[in-house]
């Protein structure tokens, strides 16, 4: 029976949450801040937003403890229907109005980031694999600024998605212009038409070339959709950029005008529910990934399993060359050393009678999930299964290795380029020789503090 969400094994988890700690990374750059929203809401709040009415077909609705008849005892609310959030918009416009008072127009732009699930009553035909599910994660986001920021924040964020696709090689991508749908939309054809001219003028001045689809905005706003191919061709949206004039009206989000604001009059004249001295914000909804889900399908497409070091869930296999006590401790040592782990890391830390307190890790610490083979089974059989696995390095632990207190390290999976050629070098203090690099395969003795920096020089690189 299908879960309706992806199961994810500790590999497909790793990548998951290193895509996470990746944008997290890169929000205090861009002046995001993250937030946590409620999974499931009040009907009431939906039909104050439009979901409702325009998008109540896919989504989950939840009865509350009246619906089973037993309502003598229910409090206030409880037999009210509920729904599963498909977007967390709503809940980030109910943060904008909670945060305290009134915003100023100095205080805008707001931009609130949320990774929290999702859920969409997609039907049985559509759903594949990781890239359409009915629970996913968004790298979720929304901006609310004041109208004369709108053209600097979509492009911002069309720098925000370069930055990010070039990091992964993907590319080339396109760009598509949603506009306002035939059917199924709020707001104005005039409000309409300032947001797409808004969008336009940012995708004129991206320097990339893009195309209009006509029709297929979201009901509250255009959009600006990030299109990529997978192996097969098949196209996928993945990062989006939509302009909303709407929810502003139906949450009354307000905010004190500039004094340039109150010159040039009301933003809009049919909206007569606002303070004079206020204005709404604009909301500008984005996604740099997309479904987090669907980003890793197109990533193990992309790569063919031979995820760059940084990203990768196998990054490094420990073998070991017999199974005598002193080198089996010894590559448990390395593991722990490589993996950035300290403390009690392994139960054969743990001497008979006595206790080893754990250490609290450094958050700001590399970990790496680096594993060990230390089956009696033949070296060459074990560098095979290696190879087949993908692991980016291959770090041999023998009796010799154990006296020396070295590793030998060897490449498997990760570019053989310059860069990491360099890398290694700079980490040795010395050039590679033939020993090294023969035929172009590195393989080379190192301590298991230059394996260390080394790696880390990897993760830092983005390689």
């Amino acid at each position: 029976m299908s879960p309706g969400s992806p199961l994810l094994l500790p590999n497909g988890a790793y990548v998951f949450q290193k895509l996470q700690d990746f944008l997290r990374a890169q929000y205090p750059q861009f002046g995001y801040k993250e937030v946590i929203t409620p999974t499931i809401y009040k009907k009431s709040l939906w039909e104050k937003s439009g979901h409702w009415e325009n998008y109540a077909e896919d989504m989950f609705s939840v009865q509350g403890r009246g619906a089973t008849g037993r309502t003598e005892n229910a409090q206030a609310g409880e037999d009210e229907e509920f729904g599963l959030k498909p977007m967390n918009c709503p809940g980030h416009c109910l943060l904008f109005w909670g945060e305290g008072e009134l915003k100023s127009y100095r205080e805008l732009p707001v931009r609130y980031a949320d990774f929290s699930a999702l859920h969409r009553n997609e039907i049985s035909g559509s759903l594949t694999g990781l890239t359409r599910v009915r629970r996913f994660h968004q790298d979720d986001a929304h901006i609310f600024c004041r109208p004369d920021q709108i053209l600097s924040e979509i492009q911002q964020t069309l720098r925000f998605v370069g930055m990010v696709y070039d990091t992964f090689n993907l590319g080339p991508y396109k760009l598509l212009l949603s506009t306002r749908p035939e059917e199924h939309y709020i707001g104005t054809l005039e409000e309409w038409n300032r947001a797409e001219e808004q969008l336009t003028s940012a995708l004129n001045n991206s320097g990339r070339e893009w195309a209009i689809n006509e029709g297929d905005g979201a009901f509250y706003g255009p959009k600006i959709d990030i299109i990529l191919k997978d192996a097969t061709g098949k196209e996928h949206q993945t990062a989006t950029i939509q302009l909303d004039f709407q929810l502003p009206q139906r949450f009354d989000l307000q905010y004190q005008a500039s004094p340039e604001e109150l010159e040039v009059g009301p933003i809009s004249a049919g909206d007569k529910n606002i303070d004079s001295s206020c204005r709404r914000p604009v909301i500008v909804h984005r996604a740099i990934y997309g479904s987090l889900e669907r980003f890793m399908a197109l990533l193990i497409e992309h790569y063919n399993g031979n995820f760059p070091f940084w990203l990768s869930p196998r990054p490094a296999l420990i073998m070991t060359l017999n199974q005598t006590p002193q080198v089996l401790e010894y590559a448990t040592r390395v593991q722990s050393a490589l993996a950035g782990i300290s403390g009690l890391s392994h139960p054969s830390d743990a001497r008979e009678g006595t206790e080893i307190k754990p250490t609290p890790q450094q958050l700001s610490a590399t970990h790496l999930p680096i594993d060990i083979d230390s089956s009696a089974r033949a070296l060459g059989k074990k560098f095979h299964e290696a190879r087949t696995k993908k692991y980016n390095h291959v770090i041999v632990v023998g009796t010799e290795e154990v006296k020396s207190q070295t590793v030998r390290l060897q490449i498997t999976n990760q570019t053989n380029d310059g860069t990491v050629t360099k890398i290694i070098s700079e980490v040795l203090g010395r050039p590679l020789t033939e020993k090294d690099d023969k035929n172009g395969n590195i393989s080379v003795g190192v301590t298991v503090e230059e394996a260390r920096r080394y790696f880390l020089r990897l993760v830092e690189g983005f390689l």
